[in-house]
């Protein structure tokens, strides 16, 4: 079966946001008609949202369909034991042109008793922003229930909250718990478990067409909120060229840094499935006496069975993430 396995690419799958814009098609050349594109899912396994392969003999299979067929295979054996067949990441890019709502997760607890859904621990890459954008992680004070709520009914949450200017480059870490947006300006990829459990606190007061509100949930919220003063936000990692070097590590998954100018070899000795996600320049991969480029803003799925590999590049940055 292993030898039918080789490097999978995914079509994305694009979302409408009303804070979305042009970046998704402008700088990373997805094909859409729509206006405001917020979101492309480019690994998914959420319900009704699930990713479809568009390259080589698997094309138009589903992500489903190869955990049922390949199962450990795919995913490598403890991560088949722990979620069968459920993949347990999802992989976006994201265009904010207006500032996201205000928002937070919940932990794997509160989601599988509310939601029957895992929590929603996630990270930031930034690929571009805009001169001035920023990010919201955490509180910038001390905070407890009474303050935030206060915070919440006056209108004025903004300003206990801790806002960070961004780079290219920038990487941040999203417990759950943390209340967290992306702001105006900012293009960056996530990574997260597979979970669309979403807490929305503040929407900047933004009505749509209609003169609608969306929903918050502030009910829900309270008890999901982490009120405990961490800045440990920003992650800082090493940038040495042809090796990964560890950006987060962490229950829910690992994501490495690559920065490749020429052949690499590489081992897969993680007994999980690898993803490169490409956020500069391009590359080539090559396994199983198969060749995928990769270009920015693309991502390939390598299957746990494929155990040596090799990366081509004159310039390219990679994400590489695993379970």
């Amino acid at each position: 079966m292993t030898d039918k396995l080789y490097p999978i690419k995914f079509k994305p799958i694009l979302k409408e946001k009303i804070w979305g814009g042009k970046k998704l098609k402008t700088l990373l050349n997805k094909e859409s008609d729509l206006p405001n594109i917020g979101e492309s899912w480019e690994i998914s396994d959420v319900e009704g949202d699930t990713s479809i392969v568009i390259n080589g003999d698997l094309s138009g299979r589903s992500l489903k369909e190869l955990l049922e067929i390949f199962k450990a295979d795919l995913v490598g054996e403890k991560n088949f034991k722990v979620f069968r067949n459920k993949f347990p990441l999802l992989i976006k890019f994201i265009d904010a042109k207006e500032d996201l709502s205000i928002q937070l997760h919940p932990n794997d607890k509160l989601a599988a008793k509310r939601h029957n859904s895992f929590g929603k621990t996630e990270m930031w890459y930034v690929m571009q922003a805009d001169e001035g954008s920023n990010l919201i992680v955490g509180f910038n004070k001390k905070v407890n229930p009474e303050i935030y709520l206060k915070h919440l009914k006056d209108k004025t949450l903004p300003k206990i909250l801790n806002f960070d200017t961004v780079n290219e480059g920038d990487t941040y870490f999203i417990e759950v718990g943390r209340v967290h947006a992306i702001g105006a300006g900012v293009m960056l990829a996530e990574i997260q478990q597979t979970s669309d459990i979403t807490y929305r606190v503040y929407d900047w007061d933004r009505v749509d067409e209609q003169g609608k509100s969306r929903e918050l949930h502030n009910d829900l919220a309270i008890d999901a909120i982490n009120f405990k003063m961490e800045n440990d936000y920003r992650v800082s990692y090493p940038k040495k060229k042809n090796q990964s070097n560890e950006m987060v590590s962490c229950p829910y998954f690992t994501t490495n840094y690559l920065h490749i100018n020429k052949t690499i070899d590489m081992n897969n000795h993680k007994d999980s499935f690898l993803i490169y996600l490409c956020v500069g320049g391009e590359a080539e991969i090559s396994a199983n006496g198969f060749k995928e480029q990769i270009k920015k803003g693309e991502t390939v799925l390598l299957p746990a069975a494929m155990k040596s590999y090799q990366i081509t590049a004159q310039n390219a940055k990679l994400l590489e993430v695993y379970v």
